[in-house]
């Protein structure tokens, strides 16, 4: 579209070529077919085969919460929220005896308390008593997510860890964990596509119409997975995979 501009303010005869380029690639990357297709490839990467096995600790990512700031009375869970929940549930079957919040605040984006504080309240919620959680405060990215982990590991001696974080971010997160060294049994959850979403289109001559029609979440999930691909070659160009 910038390019169109920039044709037209030239009266350019060409300025047609990039709005024809811009709509179909809007088209084609807001419908389910094409969302779901290249979310489930990221997503579907590390679906356990089998029932998790126990670990010494489970470590949540952040990047679910919102923190206390008027007039939100109490911490909110975003979409990423899974996150927290599921690490809560699997405390509670006994995999591991210790969870490890890890999770700073970007001031400028916000401020509020970090993250790691916002996953502890929302965990005492949840049954995990305060004594067993450990928190990472001050880790702003994935890379410092694992940076600082291996530091509390190495402090208390464990190394196997279940890691809990959304699954889209799966495959880059445990990327990072097993380059630092860390043995992470990854526990995907919040996971945008399932075999019902799958499945949906082929239900029905309706269904299949909508499906194909563009839509807001569909182009959010598409755009979720480029941010995904770039964050991956960004780390790989920094030397973090």
């Amino acid at each position: 579209m910038v390019l169109a501009l920039i044709l037209w303010w030239k009266h350019s005869r060409w300025v047609p070529i990039p709005i024809f380029v811009a709509l179909v690639v809007l088209l084609v990357t807001s419908n389910s077919f094409v969302a779901n297709s290249l979310v489930k490839g990221l997503e579907w990467q590390h679906v356990p085969k089998t029932e998790l096995p126990s670990a010494q600790a489970i470590v949540i990512l952040g990047g679910a919460t919102r923190s206390v700031a008027k007039p939100r009375p109490e911490v909110d869970l975003r979409e990423q929220g899974d996150r927290i929940i599921y690490g809560a549930q699997l405390y509670r079957q006994g995999k591991a005896p210790v969870v490890i919040a890890s999770g700073g605040r970007i001031a400028w984006r916000g401020g509020g308390d970090p993250e790691s504080a916002d996953m502890v309240k929302i965990l005492k919620l949840l049954g995990v008593p305060e004594s067993a959680v450990i928190q990472d405060s001050t880790s702003l990215n994935t890379y410092e997510n694992a940076v600082n982990v291996k530091q509390i590991l190495a402090q208390r001696g464990i190394n196997q860890i279940l890691l809990v974080t959304s699954a889209m971010h799966m495959p880059r997160a445990l990327q990072i964990f097993l380059r630092q060294g860390i043995e992470a049994i990854p526990a995907p959850t919040d996971f945008l596509v399932t075999e019902l979403e799958l499945a949906e289109p082929n239900t029905s001559p309706q269904a299949t119409l909508l499906s194909l029609l563009p839509t807001t979440d569909q182009l959010d999930k598409t755009t979720r997975v480029m941010k995904e691909y770039i964050g991956t070659l960004v780390y790989h160009l920094r030397g973090w995979l």
